[in-house]
């Protein structure tokens, strides 16, 4: 309380009362100001200041009521109401849910391998998917290709134990693990070095005795994909070659239990050409029924304590069962649908500069950005990269990234057109390669389903059209003219790849022992171009 020196006359005495009040009002207002408009709650009442009272910074208050992309929240001094509470919960758990969709794209692209795999007759070791007549449109695999041989396996760890490959000289293969992450290569880029031999694969944790004479590999998960590829002779007409490379797998591959290595089970093959085989991850709710099947099987470290606490969060924890109420399943069909449609964006109109092959004004993307496969840069991971990668395409293989002249292979997708705009299966459109394409082997160029990212499943069994093509015509300059369109423009039957009215599209272009040209860019496609 002011006290004065002497005693005041009524008009200083009245001076000061003011004076006081006046003060008093300056610092309540300025704590108002300092703790939002909304100081005064829902109940109308002004907290009064105290002898403790601080001015509280904006940014850490809460006003009574607050406007959000969401909704309008209500609150009573920061406790937000019933209904401001439920459209919370909602979005957290609807942003979890389209999260863990989003982060495990690779994880479900493998179960759905698993699965697709399992249904075509793959259900032990010694089973293996061969496409004896190279595997064609009817099948819905990622983005696979017409020109190589495939055999597909499974190993399942868990069951089995360690597990042997022995595999056959010339092939190129890989193991991926259940979150699609990358183990070892097979083959000529294995540390066979494509002369054969036989690959030891251990389980989860696995500490008993390891005998010499292999290649071991350690696996994070019990699930491993086996993934071969047989090259064909070029020195051969087409035909032979494509039976050399089934032989080849077939009369030599043996895969097996260890502990069955004195009397391994007889090798079946299964013949994938022409099977309706579907391999591709889904888009809905059952997307999160196969995730809650794979956490059940597998170690809990693999998917790492942020994922599975994400997981959790939705309902999906390993010894439980996956049983939303009729809310939380609405949320987790809506995380599929926007997961789904986050994923088609950055396939088809990707905003990193690190997955366009020849910068953004190109229809042309590269599906592993900027050659990383691990998808981490800066210690970062480039979610957009993973999930463009996986999304579209399978295998995983630093390998795949490294760009050697006159070897292996390297490629890049024809995802929209000239203009930017995707591609419509009733017109006509036109790709020009200009002249000495810049390979050892071949090159081939590939349809596919903007809605299945597998082969366009028209009137011509394989959609491609490669080197291989002896009729393909040719301009005077040597370039090469390639038609999209229902039917063939007249004199163009040889260099036509059949699309379908009211469907869209998009190309590989696979070049096999590429040159610097194709590599350094010096030598590049055309943009694919509307005719009409």
């Amino acid at each position: 309380m002011l006290r004065l020196q002497q005693k005041p006359n009524s008009i200083t005495h009245l001076a000061v009362v003011l004076f006081t009040m006046l003060l008093a009002f300056t610092m309540l207002s300025s704590c108002a100001k300092e703790t939002k408009e909304g100081t005064t709650t829902s109940s109308g009442v002004t907290p009064p200041t105290m002898k403790m009272t601080t001015p509280i910074p904006e940014s850490v208050s809460t006003p009574d009521k607050v406007e959000t992309s969401i909704g309008t929240m209500n609150f009573f001094d920061g406790v937000p109401d019933e209904a401001s509470i439920e459209k919370a919960y909602d979005y957290f758990d609807r942003s979890s849910a389209v999260q863990a969709f989003i982060s495990c794209i690779p994880t479900m692209s493998m179960y759905a391998i698993r699965e697709g795999q399992k249904a075509a007759g793959v259900t032990s070791s010694n089973k293996v998917l061969i496409f004896d007549n190279l595997l064609d449109s009817k099948s819905l695999f990622l983005t696979a290709n017409t020109s190589t041989m495939y055999a597909l396996g499974w190993l399942d760890l868990k069951k089995d134990g360690p597990t042997v490959v022995d595999l056959p000289p010339g092939m190129l293969g890989i193991l991926d693990d259940m979150a699609f992450l990358y183990m070892t290569d097979l083959g000529v880029i294995g540390p066979d070095k494509g002369q054969g031999g036989k690959y030891l694969v251990l389980p989860p944790g696995y500490e008993g005795n390891v005998p010499e004479g292999y290649f071991v590999v350690k696996s994070n998960t019990y699930g491993v994909w086996l993934f071969m590829r047989g090259y064909l002779d070029k020195n051969l007409p087409k035909e032979q070659a494509v039976k050399k490379a089934s032989d080849n797998i077939r009369n030599t591959l043996k895969v097996y239990p260890l502990a069955k290595k004195n009397n391994a089970p007889e090798m079946e093959f299964i013949n994938g050409t022409g099977m309706e085989i579907n391999a591709v991850l889904p888009n809905d709710y059952s997307f999160f029924e196969g995730l809650h099947a794979i956490i059940q099987e597998e170690p809990d470290s693999f998917l790492g304590p942020e994922k599975k606490g994400l997981l959790a969060n939705i309902g999906i924890v390993k010894g439980q069962p996956l049983n939303p109420d009729a809310r939380m399943k609405n949320i987790l069909v809506d995380a599929a649908a926007i997961g789904n449609t986050i994923a088609r964006a950055i396939s088809f109109s990707p905003r990193n500069p690190g997955l366009y092959t020849y910068g953004k004004n190109s229809g042309w993307y590269q599906p592993i950005i900027n050659g990383n496969t691990t998808y981490i840069e800066d210690g970062s991971v480039i979610n957009e990269g993973r999930v463009f990668y996986h999304f579209g395409y399978i295998c995983v293989s630093p390998a795949m990234a490294t760009k050697a002249a006159g070897k292996g292979s390297d490629y890049s997708m024809g995802m929209v057109d000239s203009k930017g705009r995707p591609m419509d299966g009733s017109k006509t459109y036109k790709l020009r390669m200009p002249p000495d394409i810049p390979v050892v082997d071949f090159w081939a160029l590939t349809m596919y389903d903007t809605q299945t990212r597998c082969q366009l499943q028209t009137d011509q069994q394989f959609p491609t059209l490669d080197s291989y093509n002896k009729g393909m015509k040719k301009n005077k300059d040597g370039s090469v003219d390639v038609y999209f369109s229902p039917k063939p423009p007249k004199g163009q039957e040889s260099n036509w790849l059949q699309t379908i009215p009211g469907k869209s599209w998009f190309v590989a272009l696979r070049m096999y022992g590429p040159l610097e040209p194709w590599l350094n860019k010096t030598w590049r496609p055309g943009e694919i171009e509307l005719v009409e």
